[in-house]
C-alpha cells in the first residue's frame, strides 16, 4: 500500500509559479505523476517520472513550463510549475502506478492505483 499526500496548491497569477510536493509511505510503485482535473473536463496526465530509470514524460501543453522531480531519500515528488497560465488552473493530484506498464512512455498516464486527495491550483489573469 502507498499513501500520497500533496502540498503547495495556490493562487497565483499570470506569469507565476508554484511548486507541488507529493509525500509518499512505502516505495511499492514503479512510476509516481501528476494529474489535474478542471471543472466540467476530464482527468488528464500532466507529468509523470519513473521510478525505475528516472525518465519524464509531459503533456505537451505543460513542455517548458513545468519539471517533475522526485527525491528518493524522501520519498517526494515534485512538480515545479512555472509560467502559469489561467488554463493551468485545476485540481492537482499526484498519483503512483505500481504496474510497470507506467514505465513505458507510450502508457505513462495508464495504470495508476494510489490516489492523493487533491490540491487546488488556481491561476488568475
Amino acid at each position: 500500500q502507498v499513501q500520497l499526500t500533496e502540498s503547495g496548491g495556490g493562487s497565483v497569477q499570470a506569469g507565476g509559479s508554484l511548486r507541488l510536493s507529493c509525500a509518499a509511505s512505502g516505495s511499492d510503485y514503479k512510476c509516481m505523476g501528476w494529474f489535474r482535473q478542471a471543472p466540467g473536463k476530464e482527468r488528464e496526465g500532466v507529468a509523470r517520472i519513473s521510478s525505475i530509470d528516472g525518465s519524464t514524460v509531459y503533456v505537451d501543453s505543460v513542455k517548458g513550463r513545468f519539471t517533475i522531480s522526485q527525491d528518493n531519500a524522501k520519498n517526494t515528488m515534485y512538480l515545479q510549475m512555472n509560467s502559469l497560465i489561467p488554463e493551468d488552473t485545476a485540481m492537482y493530484y499526484c498519483a503512483a502506478a505500481s504496474h510497470v506498464l507506467c514505465a513505458y512512455s507510450n502508457y505513462a498516464f495508464r495504470a495508476y492505483n494510489y490516489w492523493g486527495q487533491g490540491t487546488q491550483v488556481t491561476v488568475s489573469s
